[in-house]
C-alpha cells in the first residue's frame, strides 16, 4: 500500500475536516493513553504567524491525516496534533516531512514535541524519523507519563 498519492496542504484547524480528524485523534489517544490530548492544543496557536496546520489527502481527495506546529521561540517550534488515519500508506511520514520542511523555510532550527510513553507506536515513529529524546520541557516538565523529543533541522 506504500506509494499511494498523497497531497499535503495548509488548512484551517477550524474546518470541518480538521475538527473531524482531531476528534478521531483524540479518541485514539484516549484509547491508548487515557487522555485525548485536547487540553494541550489550542487551534488558535497554529493560526498565528510562523505556525501551520496541514491536512493530508489521498488521491481521491479524502482527508487522511493532519499535523501542525506552533512557535515556542524564534528558533524552536512545537509539533502538535500529528495524526495519520490510514496506517501503512506513509501519510504520517509525509506529514512530518512536510512540517519539517515548512518549519525550516520559516527559519526554525529545532522542532520539539511530546507524546506519552505508553504510546509506543508514536515513540518509535519519532525515533525512526530522527527525533531524539530530551528532558521534558514546559508544561510536561513534571509529567512522568510524558516523553519529549527534539530534532535539529538541517539548513
Amino acid at each position: 500500500m506504500n506509494g499511494k498519492y498523497i497531497t499535503i496542504a495548509p488548512a484551517s484547524p477550524f474546518s470541518e475536516e480538521a475538527i473531524h480528524l482531531m476528534e478521531e485523534l483524540s479518541k485514539t489517544l484516549k484509547d491508548i493513553t487515557g487522555s485525548g490530548g485536547r487540553n494541550s492544543f489550542d487551534p488558535n496557536d497554529v493560526c498565528k504567524e510562523r505556525a501551520m496546520f496541514v491536512i493530508a489527502r489521498n488521491e481521491s481527495g479524502r482527508a487522511i491525516g493532519c499535523g501542525a506546529f506552533r512557535p515556542m521561540d524564534e528558533t524552536t517550534a512545537e509539533v502538535k496534533r500529528m495524526y495519520a488515519k490510514e496506517k501503512g500508506v506513509g501519510a504520517g511520514n509525509q506529514i512530518l516531512s512536510y512540517l519539517e520542511s515548512q518549519a525550516r523555510e520559516m527559519g526554525y532550527q529545532v522542532l520539539r514535541l511530546e507524546t506519552r510513553k505508553v504510546n509506543e507506536t508514536a515513540v518509535s515513529f519519532y525515533l525512526r524519523n530522527g527525533y531524539q529524546i530530551i528532558s521534558n520541557y514546559g508544561q510536561y516538565e513534571t509529567r512522568t507519563e510524558s516523553v519529549c523529543f527534539e530534532k535539529k533541522l538541517s539548513i
